[in-house]
């Protein structure tokens, strides 16, 4: 089986550390945040890549020259600079064969049981499985008590028990690429749209760990929980 790694985008939210090289790149404890990503799903038993490539890509190619990772087998895609996520996969759909493969982006990392999400696909026989997670707000929530006291609750960033988000990680077949329609399209809204609207979109939950590197700060965070012995992605 292989995985499809979206690793092409600007990274603009992280500021000049992006100007000139991928986002999946910036490091998490000594290693790009993709090292740690693909050393998720060697976990499993995944180690066949494929790494959709656009801002910088040459960036990853040169990576990947210099530094071999048995077992994986890489391949690193030029999917164009500005082609959106849903033209990315589109781009790669001939490196793919016929089989379901995985697809993330190069920006998060999680503890998903990727053998369970992969059995729960099978199971169900849609074309798409989207991994639902807990969002948490991006402020503290602050509480008030009744009867005017001034002394408040707080909870920083508290998980929002009641709504799930798409974390990113994806099982899809071969077939769902049709829904996309031109390089332009973000697979996460029109393509996704139209699979859900068919009811070939079912929702794996995962209520454990999920992170997205999409500021400065939450580099750091995840760098502190490597650094710490704390990082609950690192399942190898």
């Amino acid at each position: 089986m292989k995985a499809v790694i979206l690793a092409g985008g600007m990274g603009t939210r992280m500021g000049p550390d992006t100007t000139d090289r991928p986002k999946p790149l910036l490091e998490i404890g000594g290693h790009p945040i993709l090292w740690h990503i693909l050393k998720i799903y060697e976990a499993h038993g995944i180690t066949d890549f494929v790494i959709c490539a656009g801002h910088a890509g040459h960036h990853l190619i040169e990576h990947f020259a210099r530094h071999r990772h048995d077992p994986w087998c890489v391949q690193v895609a030029d999917t164009g600079e500005r082609t959106a996520t849903g033209g990315r996969l589109r781009r790669i759909r001939h490196l793919l064969g016929d089989e379901a493969f995985c697809m993330t982006y190069g920006d998060g990392v999680a503890n998903v049981n990727i053998s369970e999400l992969l059995a729960f696909h099978r199971g169900h026989g849609r074309l798409v499985t989207l991994t639902a997670v807990h969002p948490r707000l991006p402020f503290g929530l602050v509480t008030f008590p009744d009867g005017g006291s001034p002394v408040i609750g707080f909870d920083e960033k508290p998980e929002m028990a009641g709504m799930w988000v798409n974390s990113g990680f994806f099982v899809i077949e071969p077939r769902a690429l049709d829904a996309i329609t031109s390089d332009d399209e973000s697979w996460e809204r029109e393509p996704l749209t139209r699979l859900a609207d068919r009811g070939e979109v079912a929702g794996f939950r995962h209520t454990g760990f999920w992170q997205c590197m999409d500021a400065p700060g939450d580099r750091r965070q995840l760098d502190h929980l490597w650094h710490a012995g704390q990082a609950p992605w690192k399942v190898w």
